[in-house]
């Protein structure tokens, strides 16, 4: 599958984040005698975000299966726009609460738990399982839609060596160190997030020149297949994370150049304030 490498990234970081969640709001309900009657709250918490998950992506395939070829494109289209934006918000949402997420989770913790407000630790794990899950069905659905993707030995492959990686990565993180952390992993997975983002925001734009929603304005500003042809192996993955074109027109190069203006703009605050 073309798409296999972004499918496990996605899968990997998205199922990373949610066991963080998860795995803070286990420590401190399992570690602290007042929270253990949470943990059943907690895991059916989980199973109902990943059931809201789930049911988001049947209803996009059912809708997909309802549509006309031309609507599965508008669709698909749709798709890889949201699913971009997505993954640009959920950067910038990590970046500003990261830090002091474990901080306010358990906070969160206590006063459920000297209130004996379960079903606020049932929310709080709903809440994440079903953020992470979503994001992930919209990337997976701008993928699949439109096409056979889903009934793809690849494409499950993929589910499946993302979660596991997930779970290694999950372990060693919980080991702490000096050389691997938590913020040294959304460090440097953020950046390659952004470049997916952007490839998503192009193949979308793609999709919309396709049926005519979006202009060329010029068919073809340069040809670089030369020197990296994006039909490559090696071309082939640096498009799929970067939305690098060997012969792009100009409404791509103004979308690139948008999206990554849109980004620097984004982080400008945080960087005033670390400045200031």
């Amino acid at each position: 599958m073309q798409n296999f490498s972004q499918i496990l990234f996605v899968m990997w970081r998205e199922t990373v984040e949610a066991m963080l969640v998860v795995g803070i709001l286990h420590a401190w309900l399992s570690h602290n005698q007042a929270g253990k009657p949470g943990l059943k709250y907690l895991w059916m918490g989980v199973a109902a975000g990943l059931g809201g998950a789930l049911l988001l992506g049947l209803g996009i395939e059912a809708m997909n299966a309802l549509l006309s070829d031309e609507g599965q494109q508008y669709l698909q289209a749709g798709l890889l726009l949201v699913a971009a934006g997505l993954i640009v918000q959920m950067v910038f949402w990590m970046r500003r609460h990261g830090q002091r997420l474990k901080r306010d989770l358990e906070q969160s913790l206590s006063i459920s738990a000297r209130q004996q407000r379960w079903w606020a630790v049932f929310s709080l794990a709903a809440i994440a399982v079903a953020r992470e899950g979503s994001e992930t069905v919209v990337f997976l659905s701008s993928l699949a839609a439109g096409r056979d993707g889903l009934a793809s030995g690849a494409f499950w492959l993929a589910l499946g060596l993302g979660v596991l990686l997930a779970g290694g990565t999950f372990y060693v993180l919980q080991l702490g160190g000096r050389h691997v952390s938590w913020r040294a992993f959304f460090r440097g997975t953020e950046v390659m997030l952004l470049l997916l983002g952007c490839a998503l925001l192009v193949s979308g734009a793609e999709k919309l020149m396709d049926v005519q929603l979006l202009p060329m304005l010029v068919s073809q500003v340069w040809n670089s297949s030369a020197l990296l042809d994006d039909g490559s192996i090696l071309g082939g993955i640096v498009s799929a994370f970067t939305g690098y074109r060997a012969r792009p027109s100009l409404m791509i190069l103004v979308v690139f150049v948008a999206y990554w203006a849109a980004v620097w703009r984004l982080s400008w605050p945080a960087r005033w304030q670390v400045s200031k």
